[in-house]
């Protein structure tokens, strides 16, 4: 496996620590080997998401979603149920425990979950403050700056 060093970035960079953390913890962690449960991230609008994933024989008391800081956990624990005493012939349909993770942009937030017909619907909404969204700043005279910095120093 590769290893790669993003230190140069780190003295060359202001603000973007959460993304060079982010390269660095995926470039150390090799990639989810089971598919199960499938899942879709889809974009409804310029600012909404929702990841649907595949969660057929789950009660939603078996289901469990923890949102902390920019991490998204979605755990499924199946409870033991009659099904151990059965006999199978073949058995397709997974009833096994999982946890998925989903690294989640700035400002996005869990606005609900639902499940209905097998399907775990997560709704994501991103919402920037008026403060980091962009601005239109005017433009003076270099003279009329220069006064009002006097004007703040005389005072």
């Amino acid at each position: 496996m590769r290893q790669f060093d993003f230190s140069p970035l780190y003295r060359s960079t202001v603000g973007f620590d959460s993304l060079l953390s982010l390269l660095d913890n995926v470039a150390g962690i090799p990639a989810e080997t089971s598919p199960y449960p499938p899942y879709n991230i889809e974009r409804l609008s310029e600012n909404s998401y929702r990841i649907s994933m595949a969660v057929a024989g789950f009660n939603p008391s078996e289901l469990k979603l923890e949102a902390k800081e920019s991490l998204l956990t979605v755990r499924g624990e199946k409870a033991e149920d009659a099904s151990a005493k059965r006999e199978f012939l073949h058995r397709g349909i997974a009833a096994r425990s999982f946890e998925r993770r989903f690294q989640l942009a700035d400002y996005v937030e869990v606005k609900g979950a639902d499940v209905r017909d097998g399907m775990l619907h997560i709704d994501l909404v991103r919402e920037v403050p008026e403060k980091a969204k962009p601005r239109v700043i005017a433009i003076g005279s270099s003279n009329d700056a220069g006064k009002a910095i006097e004007h703040k120093q005389a005072a």
